[in-house]
């Protein structure tokens, strides 16, 4: 599976954007997806993810209310709204995918190289 994000860029506080995750390659053993970031000096930490079954997501805390997951099956892309965004929300911003290797046996994380969301004060 390879992931291509998009979408990063420089925004004023209390705007918004909207990454893009592209997937590639074995997109049908995809169990589910999710944003994470990180932050200059900090450890990654989730943002958000989706299942790939029955959409269901989940959300950090940090987020709820602001941030919205979404996918397009028909596109293989996952999207995360951000709004409302704060200073504290600047971050490389990284796709991930939990898919199988072997299905119903063992699978792996695959990750994107990331996107840098920037937001000014």
């Amino acid at each position: 599976v390879h992931l291509v994000e998009s979408g990063g860029g420089l925004v004023q506080a209390g705007g918004s954007l909207r990454l893009s995750c592209a997937a590639s390659g074995s997109t049908s053993s995809i169990k589910a997806m999710g944003w994470y970031r990180q932050a200059p000096g900090k450890q990654r930490e989730l943002v958000a993810t989706i299942t790939s079954g029955s959409g269901n997501t989940n959300y950090a805390d940090s987020v709820k209310g602001r941030f919205t997951i979404s996918r397009d099956n028909a596109k293989n892309t996952m999207y995360l709204q951000m709004n409302s965004l704060k200073p504290e929300d600047t971050a490389v911003y990284h796709c991930n995918a939990d898919a199988w290797v072997v299905a119903g046996l063992y699978g792996m994380d695959y990750w994107g190289k990331g996107t840098l969301v920037t937001v000014s004060s």
